[in-house]
Formats: C-alpha cells, structure tokens, sequence
C-alpha cells in the first residue's frame, strides 16, 4: 500500500509522514531530501541552477542513499555518493536552490524512477509534491496536506531553531516559503497541486496527532 502525502513546504508533510509510518509500520521516503540532495550536489559542483541538462546528468548519476537503524522504517541519515549530506541539505542555501532544480524536468525524471522502484517494494508512506499526481497516481490513500503561510513560517522556523539549521528570521523564512510555493505551483513539469481524488487536510491551529490519527484511519479503511 501507498500513503501519498503532497503540499506545499511547511505544512508538516515530514513530521506526519514519519509518524504515520511508525503507526502503520510502514516504510517512509522522504522525497524531498532526494530533491535537496541533488541540489546540494548541484551547489557543490557549481552547475547552474537553470541548466536542466547539466542537472539531469547529476541527478542521473548520482547514489542517494538513506541510512536506517536496524528495525526503525524511518531513515536517521541522507548520503550522496557516500557523503552525509544530513545536515547540508536542511541549510536556508539549499531551501532556495531546491525550487528550481526540482522543477527540472530531467531531475524529476531521474527521481520519479527511483521513488518507484523504492515505492513498489514494500508498505510506504512517501511525501512530497507530486506523489499522488504523478509518482504514484494509483496510490491507496492521497492527502494534500496545508496550513496557511503565517503557520508554516511558524513552523519552519521552530524546526530550524530545534535542528541549529537554516534561517530562524520569521520574515525571511515566510518569503521564501511564498517564493517557493510560487515557483513549485507554476512549473511546467508536475506543478504542485492536489491529486483530483485527494483528501484535503488543513492543519492550521490543528494538533499534529489529530492529523496524524486522521490519515491512520484513512489508510486503516483501505486495508492497512
């Protein structure tokens, strides 16, 4: 079974991804640290955000691997080609530079192969942006989880001050949220937006184990 996940950065889509896998006893793919992984390759190497062909090549080349402790379904660890990039890829640097990179159609192409390929072994819970549109559009359970820009800023920044990474500055988190949702709702390649069948939950002013209890019991009717 797969459990779809999609909405826009800081609506919680990680948190309540993790927690729904340890509940069902599923498995959990963080697509977006994929997306961020190959961004930070791209910054690394100095490839031009724009260059879809340079980034391509990258994303096509490139081993992501996610590291488990034995028995836990939720990665403690993100390595590309055998670099921890856990922390690099959380910094405000990659928040920027994951927007266009993942709206790079040969990057989307290189991922989407691999998520499925990850997807198709087993139980999963897999957000992202476009894993009920386009990953898996035969997904069991799809929700497009929300929450309005001024708590997703709130929320970004408490988990940058938590994890030491990224910006902590509630203005400048709230513009690059709006700046991203912008760029990831007006791509031409899988544009963020909710699955036609998808269950729409907005978790504004909402506690997170409610949100989490709801989509437990969505996956529960289908047969998890």
């Amino acid at each position: 079974m797969i459990v779809a996940i999609d909405g826009p950065s800081g609506a919680g889509k990680s948190t309540v991804a993790k927690a729904v896998a340890k509940k069902l006893g599923f498995s959990c793919l963080d697509t977006g640290a994929m997306y961020r992984s190959v961004a930070w390759l791209a910054v690394q190497k100095g490839v031009a955000l724009d260059d879809d062909a340079a980034l391509g090549e990258l994303a096509g080349a490139c081993r992501i691997e996610f590291v488990h402790e034995e028995g836990d379904p939720i990665p403690k660890g993100v390595f590309v080609d055998g670099n921890d990039v856990t922390a690099a890829i959380r910094t405000a640097d990659i928040d920027r530079a994951v927007s266009p990179v993942s709206a790079a159609p040969s990057v989307r192409e290189a991922m989407v192969g691999q998520q499925r390929r990850i997807g198709e072994a087993g139980d999963y819970v897999i957000e992202g942006r476009d894993i009920g549109t386009t990953v898996f559009p035969g997904a069991e359970v799809k929700v497009f989880l929300t929450a309005s820009d001024e708590e997703r800023a709130h929320r970004r920044v408490r988990q940058n001050v938590d994890r030491g990474i990224g910006s902590i500055d509630y203005d400048e988190v709230l513009e690059d949220l709006k700046r991203r949702d912008e760029h990831d709702s007006s791509r031409s390649t899988s544009p963020l937006r909710p699955a036609d069948d998808a269950v729409r939950l907005d978790s504004t002013g909402l506690y997170i184990e409610d949100v989490i209890d709801e989509i437990c019991a969505m996956a529960q009717r289908k047969g998890a």
